[in-house]
């Protein structure tokens, strides 16, 4: 795990070090510029000798070698602009040829970022901020954006020439015949314009978006680098910070090989799901999810159908087991086998009265059961994962509509629920948490998806999974994580059909298996990228599980 933080929990973190006579500001901001400097000469090694490789010929009345590195650096009128004066001195005392330009006026810096740019000012020019810039960006071979950083908080609609001019100079950058398609843009902390909360654009308009190739930020990333639309590559340098932030949100990067492996036991010992599904015609999704569930690790996969849908869901299940389940009083009959410890509804089951009537069923009885003790069947075995009693649910798709439309549904949710909405189904469920999500962002720091995924799941009661790229899960309690895939985890194959339903059912397998919802959520969403990632091009749902014991072999397990 990763802690993410906010704004506000970094800028703690650097008043306590301050505070406590550990570092001063002008340290930090030295070890910052310094930071983003390696980082770029390791991103781009050819950049790291001032006379490796040739530049194009600038203009006549600039007088530079051709052989001279030339960077162009954006200053802002906060720290994040201190930060980029350091970067453009240690540019320039290895030989670089460095332009800086300032957003704002000198006078009214920040004591540390003052003193920065009085020490560049003796040794280069500074020029006001104007679109003038542009045209140093034809020659130039980097650009650093150190306009805004992490600590913007004001609305940006009123800078449209700025962004104009920055999306114009990315877009002249190596526009010569020496470079042809490359591209050097770096953000100093975060993209200029964007939220450090929760990554949204502060900007006037999306055509004025800065998008950079590589962004180097200090001592942990923030919530905003993992929300929305990051870009290029993501670099954390080490500051030396380390005081900790309390209530953190975290980016999944791990697996607890220990938990996930079988050792010995009994299949009753790995738990027992039921998967309910729909009609003749409409039982793919569920068996999509029964065989997520079973290739987990689940000791047992059951899918309960209407009894005409039986010979189809035969024709295609072997290691899966069938159960006629027509309505409210059949499942209740089916759940009286005191081992079958999760349910998982909603992949293509319907929204019809019957279906409702299941929900509520199920959602009766897995209350129920939640406070009793002892679930029946042979006890865990060594090394087994089942050690919670009650049933646990799994509720997706068609059962999501349901509780959309049906408040009692809604109201009857337990802690032993785990909600998995995508965009779409969380704004029925929570169309008033949706909407401040969709609201413009004017200023930071901007209501983000991991405010609203916390906010559903304390509603709700349960864990919430709010799906995407950008997967956000929450427990009523506040506890969040983000799984990402972005930058070098990116899995665009898993934007196909029936993904969902294998990630549903990789967590039933995983309820099943003793997990706690949100230990639960959390792993599966984890390999579930981690299969796509594995498969790589041309995956399709059906391949997911049939992947998951390739990682796991990976992974050790």
């Amino acid at each position: 795990m990763t802690e993410l933080l906010t704004a506000a929990q970094m800028r703690a973190i650097e008043a306590a070090a301050i505070a406590s006579g550990e570092v001063t500001g002008l340290e930090l901001m030295e070890r910052a510029g310094r930071g983003v400097v390696e980082a770029i000469f390791e991103e781009w090694p050819e950049l790291a000798g001032v006379s490796g490789g040739a530049a194009p010929t600038p203009p006549g009345y600039l007088g530079q070698d051709e052989s001279t590195r030339r960077a162009v650096v954006l200053c802002g009128p906060g720290n994040n602009g201190g930060d980029g004066f350091v970067v453009a001195r240690l540019l320039k005392e290895r030989g670089w040829e460095v332009e800086v330009f300032l957003y704002g006026e000198p006078e009214r810096l920040p004591p540390d970022a003052r003193v920065n740019y009085e020490t560049w000012r003796g040794i280069g020019e500074v020029c006001p901020f104007h679109q003038r810039f542009v045209q140093y960006c034809f020659q130039a071979d980097l650009l650093v954006d150190a306009l805004f950083g992490t600590g913007l908080t004001r609305p940006v609609d009123g800078l449209p020439g700025v962004f104009d001019s920055i999306r114009e100079a990315c877009n002249n950058l190596f526009c010569g015949p020496s470079h042809p398609n490359v591209d050097r843009v770096v953000s100093v902390d975060i993209a200029s314009g964007h939220c450090a909360d929760s990554g949204r654009w502060m900007g006037p308009g999306d055509e004025f978006e800065l998008c950079p190739d590589l962004t180097v930020t200090f001592h942990r990333p923030k919530i905003g680098h993992y929300l929305c639309n990051p870009f290029g590559k993501l670099v954390v340098v080490d500051i030396g910070l380390q005081h900790p932030a309390e209530k953190c949100s975290r980016l999944l990067g791990w697996l607890d090989r220990e938990r996930v492996t079988k050792k010995a036991g009994h299949k009753y010992d790995y738990g027992h799901v039921l998967i309910l599904a729909g009609s003749s015609g409409h039982g793919g999704a569920a068996r999509l999810a029964a065989r997520g569930a079973l290739r987990i690790g689940a000791g047992l996969v059951t899918v309960g159908c209407p009894t005409e849908a039986i010979p189809e869901n035969a024709a295609r299940l072997d290691a899966v087991m069938l159960k006629p389940v027509a309505d409210a009083a059949g499942l209740a009959a089916v759940l009286e086998d005191r081992r079958i410890n999760a349910l998982c509804l909603g992949p293509g089951m319907g929204t019809g009265e019957r279906e409702a009537g299941l929900l509520a069923a199920a959602l009766k009885l897995g209350a129920e059961s939640a406070t009793s003790r002892g679930a029946g069947g042979a006890g865990p075995a060594s090394g087994a994962a089942r050690r919670v009693d009650g049933r646990s649910l799994i509720l997706d798709a068609d059962a999501l509509t349901l509780l959309a439309g049906r408040p009692e549904l809604f109201a009857a949710l337990h802690p032993r629920c785990v909600l998995t909405p995508h965009a779409g189904e969380f704004g029925r469920l929570f169309p008033d948490i949706a909407a401040k999500l969709e609201a413009p962002a004017t200023k930071g720091p901007a209501y983000s998806k991991v405010d609203a995924t916390r906010e559903a799941a304390a509603r709700a009661g349960c864990v919430v999974l709010f799906k995407g790229p950008d997967t956000v899960i929450a427990d009523p309690s506040g506890r969040c994580s983000i799984n990402s895939a972005h930058y070098d985890r990116a899995a665009p194959w898993l934007a196909t059909a029936g993904s969902g339903d294998v990630l549903s059912g990789f967590i039933a397998g995983l309820l099943a298996r003793g997990f706690e919802p949100m230990a639960a959520a959390e792993t599966a969403a984890w390999l579930h990228v981690e299969c796509a990632r594995s498969f790589g091009p041309g995956l399709i749902a059906e391949d997911l599980p049939e992947e998951l014991p390739k990682v796991f072999r990976a992974l050790g397990v």
